[in-house]
């Protein structure tokens, strides 16, 4: 897919926009004065493969924390901030990477420059984000919470930046309803050239939020549209970053990891392959090659798309058969299909070093 080539800005070590991969994000759900905390969820996230971590900073306490926490972790660090430009300042100068800040919001033009140009002197961006049920009184009530609202508030925010020449900037328009969050970043992609922040936001637990997110932002992409996202859940934020590496990896923009194709299972199936094909993950969730291997059920689809796949098995009576790369390998009973297939993929790992 053609990606829309917006302004590239830098966070931290990473490059946000132009042709440069989409980052994923999460946000610490710790409070930021609790630093051995928030370290920790950093780490975790971390590990699981986030680029970038916003932090709220509600107040004096949390500004406080915030060089210890910058000191002691490796990732790009984003202060999430609300009304007041002194947090700003003070996570600028605690060394954080980006301010999610929204210039209108915080008192006065005045105060909306100092942060301005203290970003610019620092090499922060700032990333303007935009939320349905955040939007200015005049916009609801002349548009409600609309997708044209939403790209307008934007857009009032980015010419306030503009005004005082800082350009270093990011967008985020979100809303709960899939169909305005797609219609608002679609407006916001034709109108400015600004890198994106893509998410779905308040979409819940993980069940259903997965799938608000996926639609949202897989539309997205598919259409070319967005430099970062964040899978936005009212889950451990870890579950947030596995979500976002699976949209990517979905619509063919990440290739890293281990990608299954598994199928549904019907009456002709004769192992257990719910069972099976959840232990081939699990052994298989670490491995950061770009494999594709197939768990397939019985002998009607199986050996054809197992032998599409770099690895697979399918499924027979009581037994299965391996594949690697098309080739037969060998038969297996049931019970040591997952551990075979998996050992059959490590030998072949340590064999090419």
């Amino acid at each position: 897919m053609n990606r829309k080539k917006t302004k590239v800005i830098r966070v931290g070590d990473r490059h946000i926009g132009g042709a440069f991969p989409i980052s994923v994000q999460s946000m610490c759900s710790t409070k930021t004065d609790d630093i051995d905390a928030t370290l920790a969820q950093i780490e975790a996230l971390e590990q699981a493969g986030c680029e970038i971590v916003r932090l709220a900073v509600p107040n004096a306490r949390a500004a406080k924390a915030l060089p210890d926490i910058r000191k002691n972790c490796r990732l790009p660090l984003v202060a999430d901030i609300h009304f007041d430009y002194r947090l700003a300042l003070a996570a600028v100068e605690a060394g954080f990477d980006k301010i999610r800040i929204n210039p209108g919001n915080i008192g006065s033009p005045a105060k909306a420059k100092l942060v301005a140009d203290a970003c610019r002197a620092n090499g922060v961006p700032i990333r303007i984000g935009v939320n349905a049920g955040s939007l200015e009184k005049d916009l609801l009530e002349r548009l409600g919470p609309t997708p044209e609202a939403l790209c307008e508030s934007a857009l009032r925010h980015v010419r306030i930046l503009e005004d005082f020449n800082f350009d270093e900037i990011c967008i985020s328009v979100k809303s709960s309803r899939v169909a305005d969050t797609v219609a608002a970043c679609r407006r916001v992609s034709t109108a400015t050239g600004y890198p994106l922040h893509l998410g779905v936001t308040e979409t819940g637990t993980p069940g259903l939020g997965i799938v608000k997110s996926a639609a949202g932002i897989g539309a997205l992409l598919m259409d070319g549209i967005g430099d970062t996202l964040r899978v936005s859940l009212t889950a451990d934020p870890v579950e947030e970053v596995r979500a976002g590496l699976a949209i990517l990896k979905a619509v063919g923009l990440r290739q890293e990891g281990v990608s299954i194709i598994a199928c549904p299972t019907c009456g002709r199936t004769d192992i257990d392959l719910i069972s099976t094909v959840h232990k081939v993950e699990e052994l298989l969730g670490n491995i950061k090659a770009p494999l594709t291997v197939a768990v397939m059920g019985c002998a009607v689809n199986g050996p054809g798309e197992a032998r599409e796949a770099d690895y697979g098995l399918a499924g027979g009576r009581g037994e299965g058969v391996l594949f690697r790369r098309g080739a037969l390998v060998k038969k297996v009973p049931e019970a040591e299909l997952a551990q075979a297939l998996y050992a059959l993929i490590i030998q072949d790992a340590e064999a090419s070093q």
